[in-house]
């Protein structure tokens, strides 16, 4: 059954190859790039399958080489490798088969925001920015502050930014929730250690063919902006918040001098919160239809544990614990989202085998 199915969408990566070189085709550009997704996205697959075929092919030469006394010792030497190849292009093969997350490649709406801890939950908040914000650098991808919260003693009540570049959202989907601190703050005199908690929300960048919003659900004001401590005031009224009526969406933006680049900066951060409220629902339905979620994101849960003293992060739901706090805190986090996609790739295959 599953053969049957490659062998159909190798069909018609062959049919998308054929298209692409078509001059009617190239010429209709909104259908050329159609096309050329659906034949970049099953690229990978159709390789991994026909290098699949090859390994099976070699297989059956080598068991057939068994025979002969003078090649049998390197015909079984063959068949080690190629068998474990074989295992491993399957299990390759059965991700790729799984439904793409269609948000996988866009750019996400990142909000931290501070929680239990006072003072210390907003260091915690400005940490886990800048832990963010260097993996980002490392990924090439842009970051913009949208809107920031500053608290008095330094760090974020809340930040939000956009952080724009290709498959953003597939690698930090998994980061929504809420982060715990255990560390002791500075103005601790008895070096007692503080536990404090962040919550972060990952949500894939609205598109305008993703939602419609009506211009009569709106209420837009704009006042004076005006930055930390008074300083960088605003002589015209440039800030801009906007009030989705039906939902009590509110949104904020004074980061630009434009009050037009702030409307649209704010409308954008808007639709991002409103198709996640949306899809949020319709996540929660299909738990409620299912024993076990895959990557839902749950923000009330508890995810992850930073230990400063032990210098010990720990992801509680995949059992992952590193000590290696320092470079972790520097953006060095690439070994836990590997490990949380694969993770949940392997419940979304159990969960697909269950279904079958």
């Amino acid at each position: 059954m599953m053969m049957d199915k490659i062998e159909e969408l190798e069909r018609r990566y062959q049919e998308l190859e054929a298209l692409l070189s078509d001059p009617i085709v190239i010429s209709n550009q909104p259908e050329f790039r159609k096309f050329s997704r659906e034949h970049s996205d099953l690229s990978e697959l159709v390789a991994a399958y026909r290098r699949y075929r090859k390994v099976l092919g070699d297989i059956s030469d080598n068991q057939e080489l068994l025979a002969d006394p003078d090649m049998k010792e390197m015909a079984e030497d063959e068949l080690k490798v190629l068998e474990a190849e074989k295992e491993q292009l399957d299990a390759d093969i059965r991700l790729l088969l799984l439904p793409k997350d269609p948000n996988d490649d866009k750019s996400v709406i990142l909000e931290i925001r501070a929680g239990t801890g006072g003072d210390e939950s907003a260091l915690f908040a400005g940490d886990l920015f800048r832990m963010y914000s260097r993996y980002a650098d490392t990924n090439r991808w842009k970051v913009e502050i949208i809107s920031a919260s500053e608290s008095e003693r330094g760090g974020y009540k809340e930040i939000i930014a956009s952080v724009e570049g290709t498959g953003v959202f597939a690698k930090l989907k998994y980061e929504s929730g809420t982060h715990r601190v255990q560390r002791v703050p500075e103005t601790e005199a008895q070096g007692r250690i503080h536990t404090s908690a962040c919550t972060v929300a990952i949500m894939p960048e609205a598109e305008d063919v993703d939602i419609d919003i009506r211009t009569d659900d709106l209420k837009i004001d704009v006042y004076r902006s005006s930055g930390a401590g008074g300083q960088h005031v605003n002589t015209t009224d440039s800030a801009v918040r906007i009030t989705h009526l039906p939902t009590g969406t509110v949104v904020a933006c004074q980061e630009e001098r434009s009050q037009i680049k702030n409307r649209a900066t704010a409308m954008k951060v808007l639709k991002t919160r409103i198709l996640a409220t949306i899809q949020q629902a319709q996540d929660d339905k299909l738990a409620a239809d299912r024993k076990q979620q895959v990557g839902s994101g749950d923000r009330s849960e508890r995810i992850r544990t930073y230990n400063f003293p032990q210098g010990r992060m720990t992801d509680h739901r995949i059992g992952l614990t590193l000590y290696r706090l320092d470079s972790i805190m520097t953006g060095d986090i690439a070994e836990i989202t590997d490990a949380l996609r694969a993770y949940y790739q392997m419940e979304a295959l159990k969960a697909q085998s269950e279904g079958n």
